[in-house]
Parts: structure tokens; C-alpha cells; sequence
């Protein structure tokens, strides 16, 4: 009986240990220790005396044991991202342009229409001429050439038989002679073609976007005349008179002057994706006709995408906004060019994407076009000086080529040489939407002049070496160019349409 007893005590002790082992191994668990035991910390070996429990949640921890800073701090050493944010900005700016949707269709409802037009038959048929007749302005640069060249080789090959000094200063005066002669009748051929598409387009073709087309077209082809003109005067000083000065690059070697002087060579010229003639140019190894084929899909897309945008949402701003500008309210007009900068800006980002990425590319692609630099990251642009060297590369390429480095050639200072460039386009600007919206009231020349001085103010902010310089100098550049200088122009070219032919559109009808 007595045994009894004492197994039974001895076994009541064993379930005590191993309950407090089991006990203190949960603890240890729920309080984040990472220490595994195998019975609990009793008696001296745990330095706790023996009956009391250790505590891990004590109320005298250090949490502010060393200096730091907010984290939206200048002296904050830890990089800050900023993720959420531009989730957030992008959600907020989904569910506004999701609000002017729901507001305009609620407001104007349906307004495309695809059997509303404003262009009339005489329209078609006028553009359709003028793209016919205006490479011819190429054609005849070229019958002119040939006949330089050939005179040209008539000259080489009497200097071969005669190298006297004599015969050499007579022969630079006749090439003079004949530069003067062929640079007249280029001039001629170039002016004569401007001013006959823009007489066609002013007063006989009513629809903007057809006559836009048609006055496109005309400065292009008279780009490339001038450059191929020019071109071909050094290609010719280059093979009469050699020098290390005249030495042409390397590229040129396999299409030497005058072999260039083809209507083939030519022909790919007014078709190249590019102002700036070059008897050679790198090209591609094959046509990639699924690349052809992604393009035009996209220039397509966007095309239509372009159309729905100005027909749904920004035909009904400019059409609300003549009242405002009839009677100088400045408060409304300005509401309404920062009503219009949003419809504006996609319109012209997604115009820009359609025209230099995809139609350029795909361009290129077909006639194995190799350099596709067509534009550079403009849109990081801390200047406007860097934005205009950026945004459209053929345009800026002429006109370094064949405007700005003459210039500097000839001692003209730097300044000088940018505001000839910057003139030059300004007045190429005032035809190409001017003409066809047959209001020439300077708003596009006094906008590019403009950009003269913001150049200037800009300028320093690129050369900055702290980042908030061109942080600075880049949302110049978007409240200037795309926020203010796009939307007030269409106003108030708008404006001067309506107040000569009243309404422009017809989508209302039907």
C-alpha cells in the first residue's frame, strides 16, 4: 500500500516537470525566442531565482537609441521610393479623364460620324494633283544636276591635258559661273513650288487636313531640293579642288560624284525618311515585312484614335470657346486652353508616336533605311534648347547641316546662327498652318521666335549639376510647350477659322 502511494507521487512529479517544460518551451515560442530547450530554465543555472518566471515583455526598451530623419527629409541618407505615389497619380489620373468621359458623353453624346464630312470633291482632286505635280520640282533639280555634271567632266578632263595656273584660276571662275547659274534656277524651282501649292491650297482647297497634307508635302520636297542643291555644289568642290579640307567621309566612297547624279539615287532620296542628302546612306541587310506589318498597324490605330479624340472631345471645347474669346473673358479663356492642354497632349503624344515611330520605321523597313534615329529621349528634356535637338531629328539635322554650321563657317557668332535657324522655321511653321487653315495671322511664327528667349532662360538650368536644375527646366518646358503653347494656338487659330467661315464641323448632323 504504501508503494502504491509513492509511485503514484513520483509519477505525479513527472507530469508537473513535464508539464512546466512544455509550458516554458510555448513561452519561449510566442515571445520570438529562437533558443530551443529541452526543460526549463530553473535554479541557479538560469540565473533567475528559483519559483519566479523570466518576462521577455519588458517596459524599458531602448526604441529611440540613435538620431535619424524622416524619411521625406532633405538630410534623409536612405533612398525614398516613391512607387506608391505614381500609383497613385496614375489611378487619379485614370479616374479623371474616366470623369470628362462619363461628363461628355453625358453632355454632348455621340458626335462621330463617319458619313459627316467637311471636305468638298474640288478638295480631293486638288491635293491629288499637287501630290502628283510637286516632285516634280525633284525631277527638274535632277535634269539640272545632270547637266552640271556634265560640264563639270568636261572640265576635269581638260584639266588632265592642261595644268597651268592660268587654266585653274579660269576654271574656278567658270565653276562659280555655274554655281550662280544652277543656284538660281534652284531657288527658282523652290519658291516656284511653294508658292504654287500654297496659292492652290489657300484658295481653292477649303478642308485643313487635306490642304495640311498638300503644305507638307511642298516643304519636304523643298527641304530636300535645297540639301540635295547644296549637297552636290561640295561634292563637286570636293572632286575639283582636293584637299584635306574637302576630304568627303568614308561612306561617300562608294557612290563617288557625279556617279550619284542617277534618278534612281534621287528617287530614294524623296523617299528616305530623312531632309539631308547623302549619296550613300547605311542601310539594312533584308526587309522585315512582320515589322512593316506591326507598324502601319499601330500608325493605323492611333490614326483613328487621333480622329475619335478630336471629333468627341476637342471639337466641343474649341466650338464652346469662341463665345469667350469674342468678348475677351480671360478668366473662361484660360479654363478653357487648360481644358483643352489635356485633349491636346494626347492627341499630339499620340500623334507623335504614330508618325516617328511607327510610319518612320516602317518606312525605313521598306527601303532598308538604316539610320532610324528619327528622335532622342525628349520628353526628359531639362531645356528647350534640348527638347528642339531632341524631338524631331530630321528636321534638326537639316537644319544644322545647312543652316546653322554655314553660318558658323562663315564667322557668324552662335547666337546669330540660332536665331536665322529658329527664323527659318518659324516662317516654315506659318505656312504649314497658316495656309491650310487660310488664316495667316503670325501665331505659329510669333510662338517659334518665342522660343528664343526660353532657350535662353533654360539654358543654364541644363548645365546644372544639382538634379532639381533640370527638374526645374523640364516642366518649363511641358507647361510652355504643351500645357499653354498647343492649346492657346488651336484656339486661336480656331477662332480666326470660325470668324471667316463659321462652323467647321458637321458631326452634329445626320
Amino acid at each position: 500500500m504504501k508503494m502504491d502511494v509513492t509511485k503514484k507521487a513520483s509519477a505525479s512529479s513527472s507530469d508537473i516537470n513535464t508539464r512546466g517544460a512544455v509550458s516554458s518551451s510555448s513561452s519561449e515560442v510566442m515571445n520570438g525566442s529562437s533558443h530551443t530547450r529541452t526543460s526549463p530554465p530553473t535554479g541557479e543555472a538560469s540565473g533567475v531565482p528559483k519559483g519566479k518566471r523570466r518576462s521577455k515583455y519588458r517596459h524599458v526598451a531602448a526604441y529611440h537609441s540613435k538620431s535619424q530623419h524622416s524619411s521625406l527629409s532633405r538630410e534623409s541618407n536612405a533612398p525614398t521610393s516613391f512607387l506608391g505615389f505614381r500609383n497613385l497619380m496614375v489611378i487619379v489620373l485614370v479616374a479623371m479623364n474616366l470623369r470628362l468621359i462619363i461628363e461628355n458623353s453625358m453632355k454632348y453624346g455621340v458626335l462621330i460620324c463617319i458619313r459627316c464630312h467637311d471636305y468638298r470633291k474640288q478638295d480631293v482632286i486638288l491635293g491629288s494633283m499637287l501630290f502628283v505635280i510637286v516632285p516634280c520640282q525633284l525631277f527638274i533639280a535632277y535634269v539640272l544636276e545632270l547637266a552640271v555634271a556634265g560640264r563639270v567632266k568636261e572640265t576635269v578632263g581638260r584639266k588632265k591635258k592642261d595644268k597651268s595656273a592660268e587654266d585653274g584660276e579660269r576654271e574656278q571662275r567658270e565653276f562659280r559661273t555655274i554655281w550662280r547659274f544652277a543656284l538660281s534656277f534652284h531657288i527658282l524651282n523652290t519658291l516656284l513650288n511653294l508658292a504654287v501649292t500654297s496659292y492652290v491650297v489657300y484658295y481653292y482647297i477649303h478642308h485643313p487636313g487635306i490642304g495640311t497634307l498638300c503644305e507638307v508635302h511642298a516643304i519636304i520636297v523643298a527641304l530636300k531640293n535645297w540639301s540635295y542643291a547644296f549637297t552636290n555644289r561640295d561634292l563637286r568642290e570636293a572632286m575639283l579642288n582636293p584637299s584635306a579640307e574637302s576630304a568627303l567621309p568614308e561612306i561617300y566612297s562608294s557612290c563617288p560624284y557625279p556617279r550619284n547624279i542617277t534618278l534612281g539615287n534621287l528617287v530614294y532620296f524623296w523617299l528616305a525618311p530623312t531632309l539631308v542628302y547623302q549619296p550613300v546612306y547605311p542601310r539594312s541587310p533584308e526587309i522585315r515585312w512582320s515589322f512593316v506589318g506591326k507598324r502601319m498597324f499601330e500608325f493605323t490605330s492611333l490614326s483613328i484614335f487621333i480622329w475619335l479624340l478630336s471629333a468627341q472631345y476637342a471639337a466641343p471645347v474649341l466650338r464652346n470657346s469662341i463665345d469667350k474669346i469674342a468678348v475677351m473673358d480671360i478668366t473662361s479663356i484660360f479654363e478653357r486652353v487648360m481644358k483643352l492642354s489635356t485633349i491636346s497632349l494626347i492627341i499630339w503624344l499620340a500623334g507623335f508616336f504614330a508618325l516617328f515611330q511607327s510610319f518612320l520605321n516602317a518606312l525605313a523597313e521598306v527601303l532598308r533605311f538604316g539610320d532610324r534615329e528619327f528622335y532622342l529621349d525628349w520628353w526628359n528634356s531639362s531645356s528647350l534648347g534640348m527638347y528642339w535637338r531632341s524631338w524631331n531629328r530630321p528636321v534638326y539635322l537639316f537644319m544644322k547641316r545647312h543652316v546653322y554650321s554655314p553660318l558658323i563657317g562663315r564667322g557668324y557668332s552662335p547666337l546669330t546662327a540660332s536665331t536665322v535657324v529658329f527664323l527659318v522655321s518659324a516662317l516654315l511653321h506659318e505656312l504649314l498652318v497658316g495656309i491650310p487653315t487660310h488664316n495667316m495671322i503670325g501665331v505659329a511664327l510669333v510662338g517659334m521666335l518665342f522660343q528664343l528667349p526660353l532657350i535662353a532662360i533654360t539654358a543654364p538650368l541644363e548645365k546644372m549639376k544639382d538634379p532639381s536644375g533640370k527638374v526645374i527646366g523640364n516642366s518649363i518646358f511641358w507647361v510652355s510647350f504643351c500645357v499653354v503653347g498647343q492649346p492657346l494656338g488651336a484656339l486661336l487659330y480656331f477662332f480666326a477659322w470660325q470668324a471667316k467661315y463659321g462652323s467647321v464641323s458637321k458631326m452634329t448632323q445626320g
